[in-house]
């Protein structure tokens, strides 16, 4: 049966400056370079036939580092698709400034809702339209055929994805985080679901 990890990419510099990001192109910390390595050293042992990510360098840098831990090179499909959501207006912006501009709980509402999107920019229903789309057509496309793959890609976009195969409401996926660098693992059956579920965190 074939295997589907997912990883959301290590801290990026403004991750750890606690701004909106979205599809701004920053580089992983220092902190999310040895996060991706360490997620390397979590997956070691684990064959993979195809990895995808997205068209941001933090990501992209996620992969690579992975791929170093584990020793393996596999081949490498880039796609906007798996882009991180677009937050608009907020990109740049200082999470706790923008909080006391418009409020907690409008910016909670930005954050965290399925479908009320930021000014100018998407909600996570607009993201789940363009990755699950391309989850179905490519990425279960080499499921289905018994292909292990690994995604590296953003929290939201990771999240719509977890959010189809876990079958989760809108409501449900409002409480789902996806901490940076740490791998999910899905063992499937050749129609998608899922039979089991596993974490990767550090002892």
């Amino acid at each position: 049966m074939p295997t589907l990890v997912l990883v959301r990419h290590g801290q990026s510099i403004w991750n750890l400056q606690n701004r909106f990001t979205g599809w701004v192109d920053v580089p992983l910390s220092e902190q999310g370079v040895q996060e991706a390595r360490q997620a390397g050293q979590l997956l070691a042992g684990m064959s993979f036939d195809v990895a995808y990510t997205s068209a941001l360098t933090r990501a992209q840098h996620t992969l690579a580092l992975i791929q170093e831990g584990m020793a393996i090179t596999i081949p490498v499909i880039r796609d906007e698709a798996l882009n991180e959501r677009h937050y608009g207006d907020l990109q740049g912006l200082n999470k706790a400034d923008t909080a006391a501009k418009y409020g907690d709980a409008q910016v909670h509402i930005w954050r965290r809702s399925f479908d009320v999107p930021p000014p100018n920019g998407e909600a996570l229903k607009q993201t789940s339209e363009r990755t699950i789309p391309f989850y179905d057509r490519c990425i279960f496309g080499d499921l289905k055929q018994g292909r292990n793959v690994l995604v590296v890609a953003h929290g939201n976009s990771n999240r719509s994805i977890v959010m189809a195969l876990e079958k989760l409401t809108g409501e449900e996926i409002m409480q789902v985080e996806l901490a940076t660098g740490i791998p999910i693992v899905y063992e499937l059956d050749l129609s998608g679901e899922i039979l089991a579920k596993r974490i990767l965190e550090s002892p």
